[in-house]
């Protein structure tokens, strides 16, 4: 029997969210686990974000050299596996540090290239990406919720095993499931070509416009990421209640990706209109979250994650497919991924701590500050992209 190509893109990207899953959520539990202070663990998550300035790019010229789209996928995934696994058995901080780096650079370079591929899919055969992307979402909350009981039974030293499996789960689909989508109609360009078609899009205003506000949007999730369960603490909300809010912003997400974007690209609503719904979203959200708002109006706010995140993501890839020439979709969702989900996430992180500890819950404004630079960035690209029509 013939799988759709929408069903093999929806099963990779479930195995890829299931690795996420356990990694995002429980990685610092192992890392605690292991004897790791607070800041040598904040430097092992933050090291691979902050270096993508320089392995997202090298990455994505690397993958352009295949004859085919999934080979490079199963390789990183590979990569992952093994860099995860084998942190799993070696001993001291410089060596969970290697291991760490590269199972978390590969693992992140797994889903710009996954989303040029289903892109291409979906657009020779007329499906909406964001419904095999709504099964990542989906995987994400299920190996959540099930980690999260696991763990309870067997201790933090499972989420090494549990993360590595789903990576080689993973390389098995891209090798095996994946269709074989070719690069470049099959005929990889030379390597100084393919740097020197990173080069041209560096060159590009108007691209360029278009990362910043698409990443300094996703950025601004950081703070909400590293200090909301505790901010809700505080509050006296119980850990159980922290839980099913975060549960409910993915279910949203899921709800979204799977009947919301589909209308709105019936309806002919373009992604640089739904870039700025996703940027409004993201300047209210964070602001009303700086005011410690009570439990009733938590979740209001946390259904404004499909707008803060799903919208801005699903915006995000399919306006830089536009902008980007055919033959740099690699290397231009990679430096899209690199800002939104690296280097700008990244330093938001970083600021996350001291605004924690000098502001509290009023850390969100500065969140919602970058959330404006994407708004107003947005606007811009609208602003070029009309002149220019």
């Amino acid at each position: 029997m013939r799988i759709e190509s929408r069903t093999r893109a929806a099963l990779q990207y479930a195995l890829m969210f299931m690795g996420t899953g356990v990694s995002l959520p429980y990685a610092g539990l192992w890392m605690r686990a292991q004897g790791l202070s607070g800041a040598e663990i904040g430097v092992l998550l933050a090291a691979p974000m902050l270096a993508r300035l320089i392995t997202g790019p090298a990455i994505a010229v690397w993958a352009d050299g295949f004859r085919f789209r999934r080979t490079p996928i199963a390789l990183l995934a590979v990569a992952a596996a093994l860099g995860y696994g084998a942190a799993g058995l070696v001993e001291g901080f410089a060596a969970w540090a290697v291991c760490w780096f590269i199972g978390a650079t590969s693992a992140a370079a797994l889903i710009p290239l996954t989303d040029v591929l289903t892109l291409r899919l979906a657009r020779r055969e007329a499906f909406t990406f964001a419904v095999p992307r709504g099964f990542g979402s989906a995987a994400f909350l299920i190996t959540n919720i099930v980690v999260g009981f696991l763990l309870r039974l067997t201790g933090a030293e499972a989420v090494i095993v549990i993360v590595t499996l789903a990576y080689v789960g993973v390389a098995v689909a891209a090798w095996r499931v994946l269709p074989p989508e070719p690069f470049n109609d099959g005929a990889p360009l030379a390597g100084w070509e393919r740097f020197r078609g990173l080069g041209r899009l560096l060159r590009q205003p108007v691209l360029m416009t278009a990362l910043m506000a698409i990443g300094a949007v996703q950025a601004a999730r950081a703070f909400y990421y590293g200090f909301s369960a505790i901010l809700w603490r505080a509050q006296g909300i119980e850990s159980s209640t922290t839980g099913l809010l975060w549960a409910f912003a993915v279910v949203i997400e899921i709800g979204f990706m799977w009947a919301v974007d589909p209308w709105r690209r019936r309806r002919g609503i373009g992604p640089e209109t739904l870039l700025t719904v996703a940027a409004g979203a993201a300047v209210l959200r964070w602001t009303a979250m700086a005011a410690a708002p009570s439990l009733w109006l938590l979740w209001p706010l946390q259904a404004l994650h499909a707008l803060s995140f799903a919208a801005s993501y699903l915006a995000g890839v399919e306006l830089i497919e536009r902008l980007a020439p055919r033959d740099s979709h690699t290397a231009a969702q990679t430096l899209n991924s690199m800002l939104s989900a690296g280097v700008l996430i990244g330093l938001a992180t970083l600021a996350s701590g001291p605004l924690y500890d000098a502001f509290g819950s009023g850390g969100y404004l500065a969140m919602a500050g970058l959330a404006g630079v994407g708004l107003l960035a947005v606007l811009s690209l609208k602003s070029r992209r009309t002149r220019s029509a």
